[in-house]
Order: C-alpha cells, then structure tokens, then sequence
C-alpha cells in the first residue's frame, strides 16, 4: 500500500504545483472576427491556389465576369495578326506575355535570379529629373518609362538587366547579427543605346492581388484621417495621402494602387499594367511603348485599341474581387503575444489593422470590416530603401504602406518569401530590418527584444 500511495502523491503535488504556477498566466485571446481578413470576402482555403478563389458573396452572375475575367488574366497575348483576334497585339515590348506571369497564381513576383530571366515579376520603371505632363515623371528619352526586356520576333528587345547584391549586417542588441542584401541594378546589354548619365530607375515587384476592390472600396475620407503629413501629433510618422492623375476624369485624386500610390483606381492600374508589361494598349493607354528609333506604327497591332472596354472591364471585376485567405494560427498563443509585441513597438502606426469600407458599385465589396494592415498612405522609408525616383506627390524615399495580409501564404502559392518593393528581403525578418526613416524607431525596438519575442512577432505577421 505503501507503494501505491507514493505513486498516487507525487503526480498529486506536481498538479497542485503547476495550478499555482498557472494562476499567474492569463492566455490571450483573439479580437471576434479576427480570422475574417476580408469580411465577408475570406476564403479558407490555404493550397497553392490560396490566391486566386472569387469572395464567396459574389452573385451568380458576378462569378460569371469572375470566370470571364480570370481567363483574360491567364491567358497569354499572341503577336499580331493572328486568328485569335481578341487576344493578338502582344508588344511589340513587353515584360511578361499574360498578367499572371508576373502575378504567378495571383500572387507575388520575385527579383530575376539572374541576368536575362524573363517573366520573374520584377519590373524597372524609368525617369529623369523632372514632371511631365499631368504631374507624372518625365521618361528617359530611349527606352521611356519602363524597361521591356522582351520583344515580338521582329525586334529586338530592349536589353537585359542584372540584380547584383552587396552585403548589408545588421546586429541584435543580444549580438546576434543578420546578413541582408543590398541590391543594385546593371544593365549589360542594351540594344538601342545608352540611356541618360541621370535616369532614376525604379524596381517594382508585382504584389498579389487579394483584396483590391476592397482597398478601393475604403472611403477617402477614413484615409484622409489618418494622414498627418507635418507630423502635428509628434509621434515621429508623417504618413501622406498621392494625388495623381486619373485619366478617365481628367482630374487630379487620391492614389491608391501602386508602390508608390501612384494609380487612382483598380481599372488605369490594369490598363496600365497592360500597357507597360504586356505592350496591350487601350482606350486609358493608347499609344504603344516602343524605343526611339522604332517606328511603332509600322508594326501589326492587335487593333485599336487592342483590348476593348468590355474586357478590360472584366479584368478589373476580376482584380476587384479575389477573396482575402482567412487568418492562420490566430488563437495560438505565440500569435497572439506577437500581435502585443507588433502593437507595442508602432508597427501599427503605419501598418494600420482594421479599415472600414464603404459603397462600392460592387455591392459585394461595400460596408465590410477588414483587416489590410495598411494606411494606404506615403512614408519616408529611409535613404537605403529609396529608389530616388519621385512619383506624382511622393518622394524618393517614400512608398506605400504595402497591405500585409497573405504574407504567410506567399511561400505557398509563390515558393519564395521575398517581400519588399523590390525582393531584397528574404523573408519577413529581413524585411523588418531593412525599415528606415519614419520606421526606424519601430525597427530599433524590434532589434532590442529577445530572440523569442522576435520570432512571435514574425510568426504574427505570417498569421496574415
């Protein structure tokens, strides 16, 4: 008996011991309907194809444009003329020869992995000092503003661009140090010439395409409210609203889209984005990019323009409603406390959580609780994040608040984790490393934690 009742004690006082020790914790819990990045436009499906899924409250005949739209999305553009006439006109330069070669399954480019790799999702943007007509950037005088590395077989392209890294270490205040990479940009070959001794040049990574219409769906009016451009309050972020111009219009309004918020609204985003990487002109964009000494005009086009209203329409419906993946993990506790240490060093000053949207023609997209992680507005990142390259309104060490959802599913559906205007970051630590200027205190707090804390803060963010 004797035995028995040493057997029975023992685990008896390490459970009275361990409800002691427990009544000191209190475990955290999710805000309600935390999980709903999107409201009602969240999915749960966390596959390869996380992406690209329609928001589940689309109508019936809303899936059908979804449908119609996504197929112009993947489908490749051939040179003209050719029988299929409605998707002929490729060029004649361009960068990819569909959208989702850049935006491969709806989601994120990467820096090319070495010189001449087409189609990576990472374009050049091209400028000299200076403002154009309507407020934008002047182009460099040859290659104009984007450098296209691929051409129709009756020309030659552009050239080719290489991605070279120089190390960058940064340490820990536990000692602990962190290479990072620190990119700059050739050009071994181009084909029509040197450009200008002062051409700013610009890197854009494509970003995935969740949640847009529900960005363009916010009200200005919330954005506005949290600009505070001169800094009034004194907390060290100065976040600014872009105006740009809006084609349609033919007015100067908030930008939204873009790096560097320099589109207005989802559809010039599309049609620019089919005119400058896919050489695919429309009623926005007309005019062909070709370099100087390239008659465009004696080239076959795909018509004019080359894609209709009615279809480039389709592929803004189609860009407006990719629902937002679900969070992951929310409710574990390590996420959680990531989410305190994330709120305490400010990284919400900018990377703000919850956003309200409004109406919406998309009736889908109005009046739903969501969570972006994004102002939508301008800051200065720093002198080792500037392109120095100014934008409509913004600096050359300004760029958008990037929205964090679906962060931790890019590996998933893109098999990397590069993050950052340009890729430079590998993953999301380095990303954190690289913030500048506004940011730099948030980065200087997040460097004197401890190695757990900083890893809970990570495994928060790729919660998102």
């Amino acid at each position: 008996m004797r035995v028995y009742y040493k057997l029975f004690i023992l685990p008896l006082l390490l459970f009275i011991t361990s409800c002691n020790t427990d009544d000191s914790y209190t475990a955290l819990t999710p805000e309600i309907g935390e999980e709903l990045s999107g409201g009602d436009n969240t999915s749960f499906n966390f596959s390869a194809e996380a992406f690209g899924f329609a928001a589940p409250n689309l109508s019936f005949e809303e899936r059908v444009t979804f449908g119609v739209g996504n197929s112009l999305f993947n489908q490749s553009w051939v040179t003209a003329p050719a029988s299929t006439t409605a998707r002929d006109g490729l060029g004649p330069f361009f960068n990819a020869r569909n959208c989702s070669g850049c935006h491969f399954k709806d989601g994120r480019g990467r820096a090319s992995a070495f010189a001449g790799e087409l189609s990576h999702g990472l374009l050049l943007r091209l400028s000299t000092p200076g403002t154009g007509v309507n407020g934008g950037n002047l182009p460099e005088p040859t290659y104009g503003g984007q450098f296209q590395d691929n051409s129709i077989l009756s020309q030659m392209d552009e050239g080719i661009f290489e991605v070279v890294y120089e190390p960058k270490v940064v340490t820990y205040s536990d000692g602990t140090t962190v290479s990072l990479r620190n990119p700059t940009y050739t050009f071994p070959l181009l084909n029509y010439g040197a450009m200008v001794s002062n051409v700013q040049v610009s890197p854009r990574v494509a970003n995935q395409m969740i949640g847009l219409g529900l960005l363009e769906a916010v009200p200005e009016t919330t954005i506005l409210a949290l600009a505070d451009q001169f800094d009034t309050n004194g907390d060290g972020i100065s976040g600014k609203a872009n105006y740009v111009y809006d084609i349609a219009s033919g007015t100067n309004t908030l930008g939204r889209f873009g790096w560097k918020a320099n589109q207005p609204n989802l559809r010039q985003q599309v049609a620019g984005a089919f005119a400058g990487d896919i050489g695919i002109t429309s009623s926005l964009f007309p005019d062909e990019n070709c370099p100087t000494g390239v008659d465009c005009f004696q080239i076959p086009n795909g018509g004019t323009p080359e894609i209709d209203d009615a279809n480039l329409d389709k592929v803004t419906f189609y860009s407006s409603t990719l629902a937002v993946p679900a969070r992951r993990n929310f409710e574990d506790q390590d996420v959680l406390e990531g989410k305190e240490l994330f709120n305490e060093i400010s990284c919400t000053s900018c990377h703000t959580a919850l956003l309200q949207t409004g109406n919406h023609e998309i009736a889908a997209l109005s009046n739903q609780t969501i969570r972006p992680y994004t102002d939508l507005l301008l800051h200065d990142m720093g002198d080792d994040l500037a392109d120095n390259t100014p934008d409509f309104l913004a600096t050359g060490n300004e760029w958008r608040t990037p929205p964090l959802w679906g962060t931790g599913l890019i590996e998933t559906v893109n098999d990397h984790t590069n993050l950052l205007h340009d890729g430079r970051a590998r993953n999301v630590e380095e990303a954190i490393l690289w913030h500048g200027g506004e940011a730099s205190p948030a980065q200087e707090r997040f460097k004197e934690l401890s190695s757990s804390e900083r890893s809970k803060i990570i495994a928060f963010i790729n919660s998102l």
